[in-house]
């Protein structure tokens, strides 16, 4: 609540000071462009639960995106990422080629203003990352694995800034905070034949940070990025035979390059 609380009270200063100062019409090339983007990502990728195990890899994806703005700078945009990765795991043993699959939807709103020779565009918005990751296997020690379902809903806030290199390229650096609402993680313990249940743990407590420094031309643009997750401790919930459960505390960082087309 703290975090949703800190969201708002930041959009409504940014939009305030967004509506003090308005981009004149004649704004392009820094301003937020509208239509279709499509791009690919290449990235390393690492998960960690601290003194448990870790997971670790390449991954390759796809980006997409539709944005609308008009002549006074506002603007819109949903985005959506695919990524796929075979993995490493170390934890109770090793496994190789883990399959894990990531999903990601969000839909932003933002306003460019313009501040000496760049434009400032803060953004706010909400988006859903889902997650998918099999274990199943036996591990070099023997232990037996199973499937995780995780899902995080949070509030993207963040700003891209634009500055102009010279006639065709503009430079994009691009913060973002993500306030964690909620999380679900669901475990397919019945996978590892021990005689647990299955069981879907609620996560509160979390934090995420984005980072991106993009070069855009006209039609192509590319740059590398950084996305961080810290996700706290989920409730206890009983898997059986007397025992309780929980998702323990958790990062994911994953850093790469991507490469887009505008149509």
């Amino acid at each position: 609540m703290r975090a949703t609380v800190t969201v708002i009270g930041f959009a409504a200063t940014a939009c305030a000071a967004a509506a003090v100062a308005q981009l004149p019409p004649a704004r392009a090339p820094l301003a937020t462009r509208g239509g279709w983007e499509a791009g690919a990502q290449v990235a390393r990728y690492r998960y960690a639960e601290p003194g448990l195990m870790h997971l670790t890899g390449d991954r390759i994806g796809a980006t997409g995106s539709y944005t609308v703005s008009n002549e006074i700078g506002n603007y819109g945009r949903v985005e959506m990422r695919l990524s796929y990765g075979e993995l490493d795991y170390q934890g109770s043993g090793t496994l190789s080629n883990v399959p894990d699959q990531l999903f990601e939807l969000r839909a932003l709103a933002g306003k460019d203003t313009r501040v000496g020779k760049m434009i400032w565009s803060p953004y706010v918005g909400a988006g859903y990352r889902y997650l998918y990751n099999d274990l199943r296997g036996v591990s070099s020690t023997g232990a037996a694995g199973y499937r995780r379902y995780s899902g995080y809903f949070y509030l993207p806030l963040g700003v891209t800034l634009r500055v102009r290199l010279n006639d065709a390229w503009v430079l994009a650096p691009q913060f973002e905070y993500d306030a964690f609402v909620r999380g679900t993680q669901r475990t397919y313990l019945a996978d590892t034949g021990l005689g647990f249940n299955d069981v879907s743990n609620q996560q509160r407590r979390g934090r995420g940070y984005r980072a991106q420094l993009m070069f855009e031309g006209r039609r192509w643009a590319f740059g590398p990025w950084m996305n961080y997750w810290n996700v706290k401790d989920s409730d206890l919930q009983p898997i059986g035979m007397g025992i309780g459960g929980l998702e323990p505390g958790n990062w994911t960082r994953e850093s790469g390059v991507e490469l887009r087309y505008r149509f």
